[in-house]
């Protein structure tokens, strides 16, 4: 700062202002900013953040940097915190629990305003890390009861869906599910699907269940095994549109008529849904709206200076896209 304030022929205390946003004539702020500019000095965000107690930065941690939903939910997110002015650093998990984990403890040792969690499972050490973290965190795409959060109602979207199925006359069921650890994903849309032959009069335990991983490739695999164990098979809910154009394939490659044999449904209404044929059926959820209700909670909190206040639990609505898959 005192060389910057020598080159420009201006106080220590006028750097400072300029720095800080203070109050300085124009003809010296021009001063600053041309040795700035021939220094290439950038300020210690560090620093700033132990002087002032506060940082423009905001961390969001997501499952999966490819996916579409994640991308929307990311784009919702970015655009609320760069209109009030803040940096997002991102950090991509891949799926994997242990890299959240250690994203979240990186965090702890950055300066951040606060975090969005994109997070996959709850675990007690998530719980522990979420309950003594020196920030705020919103969680985006599940409910966590201990924190403020946005999620999407898969319980009645894979209901609806599986409703839809059934009125055509299906009655041999399948669902292709993901790991039931991811509650959102896993555990609720397999639930409602059951809920919904509950309510038709078919054995909920009759549906036949296979899991895979969030590709199109496990999903060719996924329905295979379906085939092998339940080769009358007439109507396939499946996690995600993904998983759903795998198992569409396999069940082209089986001889398979879409959907005269057999009806298909997927969730999340991937952009390729409308492309492949037949057009896939799927439930719509409000991605980019989930990524700026949870920019907009956690802003809430930072700018209250994280004093505490009522645990929002946000859970947003869907619509169930019908086209000629089912």
């Amino acid at each position: 700062m005192k060389e910057l304030a020598r080159i420009a022929n201006v106080s220590s205390a006028a750097v400072s202002r300029y720095l800080n946003g203070g109050s300085l004539s124009q003809e010296k702020r021009e001063r600053i900013r041309a040795a700035i500019e021939e220094t290439g000095y950038q300020p210690d965000t560090v620093a700033q953040m132990l002087r002032t107690g506060t940082t423009d930065h905001i961390g969001l941690i997501v499952p999966k940097i490819s996916s579409d939903a994640v991308s929307r939910v990311t784009a919702g997110a970015t655009r609320v915190l760069s209109e009030k002015g803040y940096l997002c650093l991102l950090a991509n998990t891949e799926n994997d629990p242990e890299k959240e984990l250690a994203y979240l403890g990186l965090f702890q040792s950055r300066p951040v305003a606060g975090v969005i969690l994109m997070a996959t499972v709850l675990t007690p050490r998530h719980e522990e890390m979420l309950q003594n973290a020196p920030f705020p965190i919103v969680v985006a795409g599940q409910q966590f009861r201990q924190v403020p959060c946005v999620y999407h109602d898969d319980f009645g979207a894979a209901q609806e869906l599986t409703n839809r199925i059934i009125a055509r006359g299906r009655k041999k069921l399948g669902y292709i599910g993901v790991i039931e650890q991811d509650v959102a994903a896993g555990l609720n849309r397999r639930r409602g699907v059951q809920a919904a032959m509950k309510e038709h009069g078919l054995d909920p335990s009759a549906l036949a269940v296979v899991n895979s991983p969030f590709n199109v490739a496990g999903g060719r695999a996924a329905m295979k095994k379906l085939l092998e164990t339940t080769p009358d098979v007439d109507g396939v809910i499946c996690a995600t549109d993904l998983i759903a154009f795998g198992a569409m394939e396999t069940l082209r490659q089986a001889g398979r008529s879409l959907p005269e044999d057999v009806s298909v449904a997927g969730v999340g209404d991937s952009w390729a849904g409308e492309y492949i044929t037949p057009h896939l059926t799927t439930a719509h959820f409000y991605y980019e709206k989930s990524g700026e209700t949870a920019a907009r909670l956690l802003l809430d909190i930072v700018e209250n200076k994280g004093e505490p206040g009522p645990i929002h639990q946000t859970m947003l609505g869907y619509t169930v896209i019908e086209r000629e898959s089912i």
